[in-house]
């Protein structure tokens, strides 16, 4: 903190070699530095000393008497004093309360001419900082309407010290609540508005401190509650709401803390909280409504109750009608709304009213027009209906017209056939028409109303005879006329004649012409005669009109033969026959297998082809593949790969094993899973659809081509070096012996020999291989490329 030199009194020097006195006064800041003047020059000698308030004794601090300055011991209990270089100017650092009091600077100038004194008093005062002050309240949550005070207290701080109360609201807003000169205020009539953050601020000459917040809490209330209402429709009773909708009441109260309600209805708690809602109020709902407001904390309570009527209109709208009258030669009006609180209010409008016709708008749900009043042929009358619930009006018309078209006549039979019932209407027209039935030659005659129906017994109308239907309107002169012409009923069908190849679904239809009476269902019978049902093999499509048998997967044997239809109605039957003809498809061309062959070693898959005559005709879509068993080598049965179904299918040896190959296409086929020891015969046989053609001739597969090569090659040179092993030796034995044998010398070596080599005697031990007959034994001839494998043996 810096300094400020106050001068307070000054002795200029005289003439007369006296000593010059000069006050200051230096404020310093414990703990801060302070510097203390000793002149504007620098003496020759000068010494500080320092004087304790309340004492008289001078004690030296620093000096210097020319041979630099010196600081005494006492000047550690006053701070950190230094002297400022070329001045006699004193700095305290750190400066102590020890170091309040006076200072005296005694400088000399001048010594060795004139010499001069001046003695520089300077008075330090040291001030202390105040601390962080500490807010005190008497009570955090007082009741509205008590006293409090409120203490900011301080540790340290050099009077005098100044205070500041500061308030601070919920959105932030900082007020000054108070100032004094002392560290207490007092709070008198505390009220909600005190309620909020408390602070308070100490400041002296030296700095400016703020305590902490405290929270003060002021309890009071409840106020006496408001109650809104939603929505919002006042009455001269108080409030009103309208039926089956959402009605919300919200109490609200001024507390501390806050309020806890709870409502009652007609004096009868329903509710705990503040907002209670009614959904889709209804009108047993009106009554007074009660919102209690408490204060737990002190135990205090306020109410208010409010009266809530529940206003409903009518259902829907007004409801006209306008009614024949006097048989017809009048019109009457009527207009009804009922329900609703309160009643609602309906009078009728229109232009026949307005021209002179007496009505009373207050309750005008009934009027009569006698018919000289009925000049148009088309009027529009609307009654008009209002009520307190609905802001707008609702209404209703009720339009006279005749009908735009003619009667219209039609027949119809109840569900037992025990009657036939005759219908006419003329709809279209307001107010509705009159209609009655005449029978042929006058039956029925008359004109009652609702008599638009004639009940016939079943089967006694007149087959050809005109009913006729008349209809009177009140707006028309003229009698509306329509006749009815009972028939019995006629059946169609596409054709006489269905003719379809097996295995396909086919389609037969029933259609009735159109007549006046309606007939009973169209019923279909089979080629057995049984009524046919949707089963599996039948399906129906039926409507009043028409009716469709199908026919699923057709069979030659089974569903070939006349079909029937029949129907029926209160004049007469009918029925009409339908042939069909399920007929074979062709039978498939012949096919003929040119190759049955093993694909390995192992002898358990067969490689089959085939060929069809006349491929280029087509008329076939499949083929069936069949093999069994012929025979098996003898010592093998039971190999360790043979499978239970293999075994079972050498137990039935004699039974063809068929497979479907379902691509026309196919010329080719591998048969798997065979067992290796076993000897089997495969055909073809082409199938078109269902109709299945001649099987080819049986075949048993052949060795591969890649197995029969080696051995056929294996067996001819075995065959030649045999062959040239005997006739080595055949000549040595001629040569050792052809003077003993000269015969068969002459045979192998000249033409005078010609016997045949069956006639040959060889050695039996000098036989080195098999003769050749003994090759022609093994299954082939000496030469390999003739040698004939049989196909039917593995």
């Amino acid at each position: 903190m810096s300094l400020y030199p106050v001068p307070t009194s000054v002795v200029k020097i005289n003439h007369n070699w006296e000593v010059v006195y000069r006050d200051t006064s230096v404020f310093g800041v414990l703990g801060r530095a302070v510097i203390l003047e000793c002149g504007g020059s620098l003496p020759d000698m000068y010494i500080w000393s320092f004087t304790k308030p309340g004492t008289d004794a001078i004690k030296a601090v620093v000096y210097n008497l020319g041979k630099g300055p010196r600081v005494q011991k006492l000047a550690e209990t006053l701070g950190q004093p230094t002297i400022i270089s070329n001045s006699a100017a004193v700095s305290i650092e750190k400066l102590p309360l020890a170091a309040h009091g006076l200072f005296t600077c005694q400088a000399f100038y001048d010594i060795e001419k004139e010499p001069k004194v001046y003695y520089y008093y300077v008075h330090l005062t040291v001030q202390v900082p105040v601390s962080k002050p500490n807010l005190l309240l008497s009570d955090a949550s007082p009741v509205e309407g008590s006293t409090m005070w409120m203490r900011c207290n301080l540790d340290n701080g050099t009077e005098p010290i100044q205070y500041v109360w500061q308030h601070e609201t919920h959105s932030g807003n900082i007020t000054v609540f108070a100032q004094s000169s002392r560290g207490t205020i007092n709070v008198t009539d505390v009220s909600r508005n005190h309620t909020g953050w408390y602070r308070c601020v100490a400041s002296n000459a030296v700095n400016r401190e703020s305590s902490n917040r405290l929270w003060l809490d002021t309890i009071f209330g409840p106020d006496v509650p408001q109650i809104d209402v939603t929505p919002y429709s006042i009455t001269e009773r108080g409030y009103s709401a309208l039926e089956r909708e959402t009605v919300s009441l919200l109490c609200q109260a001024q507390s501390n803390p806050v309020s806890q309600y709870v409502w009652f209805y007609n004096n009868s708690q329903v509710y705990t909280g503040p907002h209670f809602t009614i959904t889709k109020i209804l009108r047993m709902h009106t009554g007074d409504y009660a919102c209690l407001a408490q204060n737990t904390y002190l135990n205090t309570r306020s109410r208010k109750t409010i009266s809530l009527t529940v206003y409903y209109p009518p259902d829907g709208s007004p409801s006209c009608s306008v009614e024949p009258a006097l048989n017809h030669t009048s019109l009457r009006l009527l207009c009804s709304w009922p329900g609703g609180f309160p009643s609602p209010s309906l009078h009728w409008t229109g232009d026949l009213l307005q021209a002179g016709q007496p009505t009373n708008p207050l309750n005008s749900t009934l009027i009569s027009l006698p018919s000289e009043s009925l000049t148009s042929n088309h009027s529009l009358f609307t009654c008009l209906g209002s009520h307190p619930a609905l802001k707008q009006q609702t209404e209703c018309s009720s339009i006279t017209y005749i009908p735009p078209a003619e009667p219209v006549c039609f027949a119809y039979v109840t569900n037992s056939k025990q009657y036939l019932m005759l219908s006419c209407s003329w709809d279209g027209g307001a107010p509705k028409a009159l209609v009655w039935w005449e029978g042929p030659g006058g039956l029925y005659k008359g004109g009652e109303e609702n008599s638009n129906i004639l009940v016939l017994r079943y089967g006694s109308a007149r087959s050809g005879k005109p009913y006729t239907c008349y209809a009177k309107h009140p707006l028309l002169v003229q009698t509306k006329t329509c006749r009815l012409t009972l028939e019995a009923p006629v059946l169609l069908t596409q054709r006489r004649v269905v003719s379809v190849y097996e295995g396909s679904d086919v389609q037969l239809t029933c259609n009735l012409r159109a007549n006046y009476l309606p007939t009973n269902d169209i019923t279909w019978f089979n080629n057995q005669g049984a009524d046919v049902r949707d089963t599996s093999k039948y399906m129906l499509l039926r409507t009043s009109a028409w009716a469709n048998l199908t026919v699923r997967d057709t069979d030659e044997t089974q569903d070939s033969g006349e079909y029937r239809c029949s129907t029926s109605n209160a004049v007469g039957g009918a029925e009409i026959n339908v042939t069909l003809v399920v007929k074979k498809h062709p039978m498939p061309p012949n096919a003929t297998l040119v190759s049955v062959v093993y694909n390995s070693r192992k002898r358990n898959e067969v490689e089959l082809e085939w060929q069809v005559e006349g491929e280029e005709d087509g008329g076939w879509t499949g083929f069936l593949q069949e093999h069994r068993w012929v025979s098996e080598r003898p010592g093998r049965r039971g190999g360790s790969n043979e499978s239970k179904g293999q075994t079972e299918e050498r137990a039935g040896s004699q039974d063809w094993y068929r497979s479907i190959i379902g691509d026309p296409d196919a010329r080719s086929h591998t048969v798997s899973r065979l067992t290796p020891t076993v000897t089997y015969q495969f055909r073809i046989t082409p199938v078109n659809h269902r109709t299945i053609g001649h099987p080819s001739a049986a075949r048993s597969p052949a060795e591969p081509r890649y197995n029969m090569y080696p051995a056929v090659v294996g067996a001819a040179i075995g065959g030649m070096l045999f062959a040239a092993i005997l006739t080595v030796l055949l000549l040595v034995y001629i040569i050792r012996n052809r003077n003993n044998n000269p015969r068969l010398h002459d045979m192998l070596f000249g033409s005078q020999h010609s016997q045949s080599r069956e006639n040959i005697n060889f050695p039996e031990d000098e036989m080195v291989g098999g003769s050749e007959g003994d090759l022609r034994d093994r299954g082939g001839s000496s030469s390999p490329g003739k040698r004939n494998w049989p196909s039917d043996k593995a």
